[in-house]
């Protein structure tokens, strides 16, 4: 494969920052790279692959003759960058929601659905973190049919940014002292708490994160009609989100069944004895399984476990599996 001019913007945060560590540890051909961020880091030197990098603002003309630019920014930043993708001359991997539900864009994840990368017009779109997690666990029970699905998901203090990582370890060290906790990122505060809200209350009282995994889900997997509900839980947890899933097939199928599939898919980790915690999803690039069992409350029903590393297989790892995927 030949080295591809890429750029990244959102270079400074922590997904793009992620992203960049990939990139280092992986063999993905890099002819050039731009790194790109916000005013506030303009100017700031990051070191890849030995060499020292200047952080830039975008500009109309920078991404001329780029090949793949990596978005790892907000909505409004990537649309900002998709209008300067004139005639797709570069292919954009956004990891924000700007794009995911657009119907001519690809919502891709390799080991899900690879194939429909090849259908982008400039733009293909990451999922969100849970989506990622959720998909990739569910793919290789679509032979058997998925009838519906229920899922709680319990999300790490990573999930909303690096302001919210560093409001926890203040909240961490004013416990310590006796001083009072104040939320500032989150309505209240996430040290030794459970906030059952991610993102905005919607009209038919969901939140915005909930109903991403659903519309997500579905369209990844290729079901429009899938009955599925989430509950979307922000826990005091670093790194890697967890999810209980509740699955309803059309085959009456055993454990071992489960297992089995499991145990083929491409991006599982299986913990047969035991099962995952966040703590194991730190250095992991794929989604690790446990505590299978079947639900003897509702025919053709199984439950599982999942837990993986948001930060890397939930957006970054994604990202750069999708651009080893592309052919230009």
């Amino acid at each position: 494969m030949a080295g591809k001019k890429i750029a990244v913007v959102g270079a400074t945060g922590l997904v793009g920052r992620e992203l960049l560590k990939i990139l280092e540890q992986s063999n993905f051909p890099i002819k050039e790279i731009q790194l790109f961020a916000s005013p506030r880091s303009q100017n700031k030197i990051i070191i890849f692959k030995g060499r020292e990098y200047t952080v830039k603002v975008i500009n109309e003309d920078d991404l001329k003759d780029t090949d793949i630019v990596f978005c790892c920014a907000k909505p409004k930043v990537a649309k900002e960058v998709a209008l300067l993708n004139k005639d797709s001359q570069f292919i954009m991997i956004d990891n924000s929601r700007a794009f995911r539900l657009k119907k001519d864009v690809p919502l891709v994840v390799p080991e899900v659905n690879r194939e429909e990368i090849i259908k982008q017009k400039g733009i293909i779109a990451n999922p969100n973190c849970s989506t990622i997690q959720l998909t990739v666990s569910l793919a290789p029970l679509k032979k058997f049919g998925i009838k519906r699905v229920v899922v709680s998901t319990y999300q790490a203090v990573s999930g909303a940014g690096q302001r919210a990582l560093e409001e926890f370890q203040e909240q961490i060290h004013n416990h310590k002292i006796m001083k009072k906790l104040q939320p500032q990122v989150f309505p209240y505060h996430i040290f030794a708490n459970l906030i059952p809200q991610i993102g905005e209350v919607e009209e038919n009282k969901y939140t915005k994160e909930e109903m991403k995994m659903v519309h997500e889900t579905r369209k990844i997997l290729q079901i429009p009609e899938l009955p599925i509900t989430a509950t979307c839980v922000r826990v005091p947890v670093f790194y890697g989100h967890s999810e209980s899933v509740n699955v309803t097939l059309n085959e009456d199928i055993n454990e071992e069944d489960i297992i089995a599939a499991f145990q083929k898919a491409a991006g599982i980790k299986l913990f047969k004895e035991s099962f995952p915690v966040p703590t194991n999803s730190e250095l992991e690039d794929q989604v690790l399984i446990g505590r299978i069992r079947k639900d003897y409350s509702k025919k053709n029903s199984i439950n599982f476990w999942s837990v993986a590393n948001n930060i890397r297989k939930g957006a970054a790892l994604n990202a750069v599996q999708i651009a080893e995927n592309i052919e230009i």
